[in-house]
């Protein structure tokens, strides 16, 4: 883990986010939309390693996209470093870019395959103008290849010459190449064998500790998440349910919905797998139909009438925020 410090680096101030779904034409009436994230309110310290959880569809991706402003919010906005990043004009926004990137989660789909390493690590050097000779920009990919573990003398490889987990490193190089502040690792290591996931994890620390670097990591896998980060913000459909420190959030969940995320983590010893444990019933509501109240109610065994009534506002709980009527 890191060592964070109480300077606030990305801020998200009431984000919603809701997509149109294609028929009917501008004309049809009664539009229906995706609720991918709404009214999500979250601080990001600098230093720290923030990590979104939850099941798919959820609204993780969503939301670290809204951070970095590449898509634009229906309404709320994402301030960095107490500046409101959607208010910016485009060369604006193109400085600001410098200071935040992302690293995506297949190493196979996002980066060129018609592009040498040299070329896919250049890239933002290149785009950005920061080397005024080729010379430079060489010695500056060749540094940094060898800060994730790739040979220089494969500078002028292509991505189908690696493996996996080698692509995945010569991501996390090309996103380190400006020197950001802000990297938003949208499920890194999902894609990866288990053993190369602790070693981009480990890579990821380091890089961490070596250049002051912040981490917005969005996981499903909560082993991964317990092992990497300082905090963790928990969501379901598109809401945020419970944000504290990792450690106590782990050791005492008080959403339900936490825990039994936290329930459902498979166990190595073979003698705790025989215990009894409580596992989500039914499907996930639809984004497109919300339910009133909690969105967690249809779901949640302990759930009363006022869960399906009234939304649960954000409270102060035990060191950490927590959205439920029953905390």
């Amino acid at each position: 883990m890191s060592n964070p410090n109480n300077k606030v680096l990305v801020e998200a101030v009431n984000l919603v986010k809701e997509f149109d779904i294609p028929g009917g034409g501008f004309l049809a009436k009664n539009k229906s939309v995706v609720h991918a994230v709404s009214n999500v309110s979250i601080q990001i310290m600098e230093g720290e390693t923030f990590a979104l959880v939850g099941e798919s569809g959820c609204g993780k991706s969503t939301l670290g996209r809204l951070l970095l402003r590449l898509i634009e919010p229906t309404s709320g906005h994402v301030k960095f470093e107490d500046m409101n990043i959607n208010e910016l004009k485009s060369h604006q926004m193109r400085e600001m870019r410098k200071k935040m990137q992302i690293i995506f989660q297949d190493p196979y789909a996002s980066i060129n395959p018609r592009m040498n390493v040299l070329r896919i690590i250049a890239e933002p050097l290149t785009t950005h103008r920061v080397y005024d000779s080729k010379a430079e920009t060489r010695e500056k990919v060749a540094e940094l290849m060898q800060k994730v573990g790739i040979r220089p003398e494969f500078i002028n490889r292509y991505p189908h010459q690696f493996s996996g987990g080698q692509r995945q490193r010569i991501g996390i190089a090309r996103a380190l190449a400006l020197q950001p502040k802000l990297i938003v690792c949208d499920e890194p290591v999902s894609a990866l064998d288990v053993s190369i996931q602790s070693q981009i994890l480990n890579l990821l620390h380091n890089l961490q500790d070596e250049f002051h670097l912040t981490y917005l990591f969005i996981s499903h896998d909560l082993s991964v998440v317990r092992y990497i980060s300082d905090r963790v913000c928990v969501m379901f459909l598109g809401k945020v349910c419970e944000t504290g420190r990792t450690e106590d959030i782990f050791t005492n969940p008080l959403h339900p919905y936490t825990k039994f995320l936290i329930d459902a983590v498979p166990k190595p010893d073979p003698f705790l797998r025989k215990e009894n444990r409580q596992l989500l019933q039914g499907e996930i509501p639809s984004p497109v139909n919300p339910p009133a109240g909690c969105r967690f109610n249809t779901r949640c065994p302990y759930a009363k009438d006022i869960c399906r009534e009234k939304e649960p506002e954000m409270k102060i709980a035990d060191n950490r925020q927590v959205a439920c009527h029953m905390v």
